[in-house]
């Protein structure tokens, strides 16, 4: 009875998720028909957006547990609007609008004639997105860097999962900037081995994700803290509604690019990404309503050492490929052994 339970509460969990996932793949299968004209086309369509669905989960799961561990101190109406707008914002913003913004940017022209672009030349268009790579990697990997150093560089932080690292980053926290100056030396590192022709634009991006970061955790703060008219802010949880958007716009820079390695075709993209980003909702949800991170003291600890090797990876791929399931697989492990910690740690309290 207990069992049943559960597998019923895990299935209201990913119906949603399911239901999005019939929907994509027929729309795969159907878009594969129409491109192809054959059956061996439209199956080959429907294999690669299963790939990049399950490529998606594997990449945004510590996403999911970031999120879970936002959205547990928002009310429930911004919870609400974050599962609902942000989603959408995140499935058709960072999926579809955001590849067409680059290869408009990169290209100089318009939004509407990248997606004629997208359409017509897709071997073009995907050509842009890779030539735009060493930017995204640069700013995608600076911001994800001071996500994870702000969790780590923090003298509130009483919960230690690797004592000896996180201890002494902790003890840091009283030092004005500490995390920006580290992040800048890691930039500076990476730089080093970049060509000069393409050292101004690691640089610039990297300095524009920080400031964008600087940016948002200003208006969080603004929002989130402070006298009785923002009071009403803190309730409602805006400051924390946009750090989840571009937090996972940041993580999304890795899939969207990756993708293109295995089809230039933007919706099927997007079908794939999608259906990937409707079990990152599902998970959050079950994250949050389970309690999970409660449960498991150290989840959270291997969601941003997680984060933390994203960073690291996206600072790489500026010099060399790496394919996007080993991204999957580092995160992926460093979870896992979170979790088993978690577990081990719960035994040993209970003994």
């Amino acid at each position: 009875m207990h069992r049943r339970y559960r597998v019923k509460s895990l299935f209201a969990y990913l119906k949603w998720a399911f239901v999005a996932t019939a929907a994509g793949l027929v729309a795969c299968f159907w878009l594969g028909w129409q491109h192809v004209g054959t059956a061996g086309g439209a199956l080959t369509f429907l294999l690669i957006g299963t790939v990049l669905a399950v490529l998606e989960i594997s990449l945004s799961f510590d996403n999911a547990i970031v999120n879970a561990n936002k959205l547990k101190t928002m009310s429930p109406v911004w919870r609400r609007r974050f599962l609902t707008w942000g989603i959408l914002i995140a499935v058709f913003g960072m999926r579809i609008v955001f590849p067409l913004a680059v290869v408009a940017v990169a290209a100089r022209t318009g939004p509407f004639d990248a997606v004629i672009l997208a359409v017509t030349e897709p071997r073009a268009y995907a050509r842009l997105m890779h030539e735009s790579h060493l930017a995204i990697a640069s700013f995608g990997g600076t911001f994800l860097m001071m996500v994870a150093l702000s969790f780590f560089i923090d003298h509130e932080k009483e919960v230690h999962w690797l004592h000896s690292i996180e201890g002494r980053l902790c003890r840091m926290a009283d030092i004005r900037g500490v995390a920006y100056g580290l992040v800048l030396l890691v930039v500076l590192a990476f730089s080093v081995a970049l060509p000069p022709a393409e050292q101004a634009t690691f640089f610039r991006s990297a300095i524009l994700g920080l400031v964008v970061f600087l940016m948002v955790d200003a208006l969080s703060h603004v929002l989130d803290e402070g006298s009785a008219i923002r009071a009403a802010a803190r309730q409602g949880g805006l400051g924390a509604f946009l750090y989840l958007e571009v937090l996972d716009a940041s993580f999304s820079f890795d899939g969207v690019i990756g993708a293109f390695a295995l089809t230039q075709n933007l919706f099927l993209i997007a079908i794939g990404l999608g259906i990937g980003a409707m079990y990152v909702r599902s998970m959050t949800i079950m994250l949050v309503e389970r309690g999970t991170l409660n449960r498991f003291r150290f989840l959270e600890h291997g969601a941003f050492y997680s984060i933390l090797s994203l960073a690291v990876v996206m600072f790489g791929q500026s010099l060399v490929h790496i394919p996007e399931v080993v991204t999957g697989l580092i995160g992926a492990s460093i979870i896992g052994l979170s979790l088993l910690s978690s577990i081990r740690f719960n035994r040993a309290m209970s003994t």
